[in-house]
Protein backbone atom coordinates (compact mmCIF):
# COMPACT_ATOMS: atom_id res chain seq x y z
CA UNK A 1 0.00 0.00 0.00
CA UNK A 2 1.28 3.33 -1.10
CA UNK A 3 2.12 6.26 1.58
CA UNK A 4 -0.88 8.23 0.43
CA UNK A 5 -3.68 5.66 0.65
CA UNK A 6 -2.17 4.52 4.11
CA UNK A 7 -3.26 6.98 5.23
CA UNK A 8 -6.00 8.75 3.58
CA UNK A 9 -9.79 9.07 4.99
CA UNK A 10 -11.62 6.83 3.14
CA UNK A 11 -15.37 6.54 1.73
CA UNK A 12 -16.61 2.97 3.32
CA UNK A 13 -19.79 1.67 1.37
CA UNK A 14 -21.20 -0.51 3.83
CA UNK A 15 -24.91 0.01 5.81
CA UNK A 16 -23.00 -0.07 9.44
CA UNK A 17 -20.77 2.87 8.49
CA UNK A 18 -24.08 4.59 7.20
CA UNK A 19 -25.90 4.24 10.22
CA UNK A 20 -22.92 5.18 12.57
CA UNK A 21 -22.22 8.30 10.14
CA UNK A 22 -25.74 9.39 11.14
CA UNK A 23 -25.47 8.64 14.74
CA UNK A 24 -28.38 5.76 14.96
CA UNK A 25 -26.05 3.92 17.60
CA UNK A 26 -29.37 1.90 18.84
CA UNK A 27 -29.89 0.61 14.38
CA UNK A 28 -25.90 -0.09 14.61
CA UNK A 29 -26.05 -2.17 16.91
CA UNK A 30 -29.17 -4.34 16.19
CA UNK A 31 -27.94 -4.82 12.94
CA UNK A 32 -24.09 -5.68 13.61
CA UNK A 33 -25.47 -8.20 16.17
CA UNK A 34 -27.00 -9.96 12.78
CA UNK A 35 -23.92 -10.31 11.02
CA UNK A 36 -21.35 -13.40 11.00
CA UNK A 37 -18.76 -11.27 9.47
CA UNK A 38 -18.47 -7.65 10.45
CA UNK A 39 -16.63 -4.96 7.88
CA UNK A 40 -13.44 -3.06 8.42
CA UNK A 41 -13.80 0.39 9.13
CA UNK A 42 -10.22 1.12 8.87
CA UNK A 43 -9.26 4.67 7.53
CA UNK A 44 -13.27 5.45 8.20
CA UNK A 45 -14.18 8.90 9.10
CA UNK A 46 -15.75 9.31 12.27
CA UNK A 47 -14.75 12.90 13.05
CA UNK A 48 -17.21 15.23 15.36
CA UNK A 49 -20.10 11.99 15.62
CA UNK A 50 -21.75 10.97 18.78
CA UNK A 51 -20.87 7.13 18.89
CA UNK A 52 -22.12 6.78 22.41
CA UNK A 53 -23.25 3.26 23.22
CA UNK A 54 -21.86 2.07 20.16
CA UNK A 55 -20.61 -1.89 20.49
CA UNK A 56 -17.29 -1.88 19.12
CA UNK A 57 -16.05 -5.46 20.27
CA UNK A 58 -14.44 -7.11 17.04
CA UNK A 59 -14.16 -3.52 14.63
CA UNK A 60 -11.61 -2.88 13.19
CA UNK A 61 -10.66 1.46 13.00
CA UNK A 62 -7.41 1.18 12.32
CA UNK A 63 -6.02 4.57 10.64
CA UNK A 64 -10.06 6.14 11.58
CA UNK A 65 -10.05 9.84 12.86
CA UNK A 66 -11.92 10.40 15.82
CA UNK A 67 -11.18 14.45 16.02
CA UNK A 68 -13.97 15.58 18.54
CA UNK A 69 -16.13 12.17 18.67
CA UNK A 70 -17.90 11.51 21.74
CA UNK A 71 -16.78 8.04 23.01
CA UNK A 72 -17.41 8.50 26.40
CA UNK A 73 -18.32 4.79 27.45
CA UNK A 74 -17.57 2.84 24.42
CA UNK A 75 -15.58 -0.11 25.10
CA UNK A 76 -12.72 -0.60 22.78
CA UNK A 77 -10.56 -3.35 23.98
CA UNK A 78 -11.49 -5.87 21.49
CA UNK A 79 -11.11 -3.56 18.39
CA UNK A 80 -8.45 -2.75 16.22
CA UNK A 81 -7.13 0.80 16.76
CA UNK A 82 -3.73 0.90 15.54
CA UNK A 83 -3.20 4.07 13.89
CA UNK A 84 -6.34 5.72 15.11
CA UNK A 85 -6.05 9.41 15.84
CA UNK A 86 -8.74 10.68 19.01
CA UNK A 87 -7.80 14.59 18.45
CA UNK A 88 -10.00 16.31 21.30
CA UNK A 89 -12.28 13.50 22.06
CA UNK A 90 -14.38 13.10 24.59
CA UNK A 91 -13.17 9.72 25.82
CA UNK A 92 -14.61 9.59 29.79
CA UNK A 93 -15.25 5.99 30.73
CA UNK A 94 -13.41 4.09 27.35
CA UNK A 95 -11.83 1.05 27.47
CA UNK A 96 -8.67 0.28 25.04
CA UNK A 97 -6.81 -2.68 23.57
CA UNK A 98 -4.18 -3.48 26.26
CA UNK A 99 -1.64 -2.64 23.72
CA UNK A 100 -2.20 0.90 24.03
CA UNK A 101 -0.40 2.38 26.06
CA UNK A 102 -1.50 5.33 28.21
CA UNK A 103 0.89 6.95 27.04
CA UNK A 104 -0.48 6.81 23.54
CA UNK A 105 -4.16 7.46 23.98
CA UNK A 106 -2.53 10.80 25.80
CA UNK A 107 -0.61 11.84 23.19
CA UNK A 108 -2.83 11.19 20.62
CA UNK A 109 -6.13 13.24 22.64
CA UNK A 110 -4.23 15.97 23.20
CA UNK A 111 -2.30 16.56 19.78
CA UNK A 112 -3.88 14.39 17.36
CA UNK A 113 -1.14 11.60 16.80
CA UNK A 114 -1.76 8.26 15.81
CA UNK A 115 -1.79 5.76 17.95
CA UNK A 116 0.94 2.50 17.83
CA UNK A 117 0.71 -0.54 19.93
CA UNK A 118 3.51 -2.10 22.23
CA UNK A 119 5.25 -4.76 21.18
CA UNK A 120 4.43 -7.30 23.70
CA UNK A 121 7.30 -9.65 24.73
CA UNK A 122 6.89 -12.98 23.29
Amino acid sequence: MDDKSEHDVQQISHPLYELLRSEDIKAFNTQKAKLSELPSFAHGDFRGLDLRGMDAQGLDFRHAYFRGADLRGVDFSKSRMEGSSIASAKISGCYFPHRLHADEIVMSLNHGTRMRYAILPK
